[in-house]
């Protein structure tokens, strides 16, 4: 297995860099840079420069609105964008709902919603988190009942992450309660301003209310919306996970994010000397860049897996799991750099704008609501416990 770069995707790699310089705006590459916090404005704004180039949506095919790239391209787009602090491309219409639209959908649905996906006239949520069926996604309880031409939809999801945004949501939903835990759900689209549906925002740790609770009562949805067969979502969500467990990873947002960290321990001192010196400073960072590097030669050996025909399985859980924890790490370490200038919490400082004093550093004060709000990465696209439960059983026969 080479994992080497050709000489024309190392070319790709600089035409990636050149559009970055010249299309990326320096305030959203500010914001990214700094973590201050991003707007409905600024995520639909990356979105339609990216589609006006025609890259958004790079894993699609090219019929439906695609780049036709390669998985390396795709690998090389992703690690340059988030090096360049480019914002994130928001998964859930892009990433996750286009995907199984093209593999299950109907005709009809392909060539109404795909285009809405690309345009930005559609803004996707996933439905498919409840109190009680995080993790244990197959005990879900949200029902849809037939009623002729519509399901009767009822029941709660849970940490819909930008549901506020949202006019649309995937949700997956018990149309047959006595099946068992993984059959009898089904994948439903439905619109947001359908009579019935409220959303309910929840504050999380780092004072931001990034995820909400959606409450369906008697919510009439047309049976045209249903994906694939009725029963069989259980077999398309697996398929979406595949997606969303491999990209937050994050390899290239992992190797920014310790960048800025290998910097900050430069330019902090402590009893006269940059951190970096500190020896057990050092060592837990040499620990980070150790694991960091080896996640990025395993995520090169699935990306050249793949170029050869092959499906990830497994390596997505794993992927998931160190990414994760990589991650979190990452935080965790730059809090302590900062060490008590972390503590104080003004919401404001990661607000675009802000002009107020300073407490401490240059961005202080997003050490610590980064690292409360990444506390979530290990748990969300399904826990890593349940992550390791499917290597086993895929790998080990357990």
């Amino acid at each position: 297995m080479d994992l080497r770069f050709t000489p024309e995707e190392e070319a790709f790699r600089e035409e990636v860099r050149s559009f970055l310089r010249d299309k990326l705006p320096a305030r959203l590459a500010d914001k990214v840079r700094h973590d201050q916090r991003l707007t409905k404005a600024d995520l639909e704004e990356w979105h339609r420069i990216l589609n006006d180039r025609g890259w958004l949506a790079s894993h699609w095919p090219v019929e439906y609105g695609g780049t036709g790239w390669s998985v390396v391209q795709r690998a090389i787009f992703e690690d340059e964008a988030a090096k360049a602090h480019a914002p994130r491309i928001v998964p859930f219409g892009v990433s996750m709902l286009g995907p199984v639209l093209i593999k299950y959908g109907t005709e009809e649905q392909r060539k109404t919603i795909l285009p809405r996906i690309l345009d930005g006239r559609d803004w996707w949520c996933q439905g498919y988190s409840e109190p009680g069926a995080g993790s244990d996604l197959a005990s879900l309880k949200t029902s849809a009942v037939r009623d002729g031409d519509h399901y009767i939809v009822n029941g709660q999801k849970t940490w819909t992450t930008l549901g506020q945004f949202a006019n649309r949501i995937f949700c997956l939903v018990r149309t047959d309660p006595a099946a068992k835990a993984q059959e009898g759900i089904s994948f439903l689209l439905i619109d947001m301003d359908t009579p019935g549906i409220e959303v309910r925002p929840i504050m999380l740790l780092d004072g931001e209310a990034e995820v909400n609770e959606v409450f369906f009562t008697d919510v009439r949805v047309p049976v045209s919306n249903l994906v694939g067969e009725e029963n069989k979502g259980w077999t398309y969500a697996k398929y979406l996970l595949t997606y969303e467990r491999t990209n937050i990873a994050g390899v290239g947002s992992s190797i920014a994010a310790f960048e800025r960290l290998q910097s900050l321990a430069g330019s902090i001192r402590r009893d006269g000397r940059p951190l970096a010196d500190d020896p057990l400073f050092a060592a837990r960072m040499a620990r980070v860049e150790i694991e960091l590097a080896n996640m990025a030669t395993t995520n090169m050996r699935v990306v050249a897996a793949a170029a050869g025909g092959g499906a990830p399985g497994a390596e997505s859980s794993m992927l998931k799991i160190k990414g994760t924890e990589i991650r979190q790490a990452i935080t965790a370490l730059t809090r302590r750099a900062y060490g008590p200038y972390a503590q104080p919490f003004i919401p404001e400082a990661l607000e675009e704008g802000y002009n107020g004093e300073p407490v401490g550093p240059e961005d202080a004060g997003a050490a610590a609501p980064a690292y409360f709000n990444n506390r979530k990465l290990s748990i969300f696209g399904g826990s890593n416990e349940v992550q390791r439960n499917i290597i086993s059983k895929m790998i080990v026969g357990l």
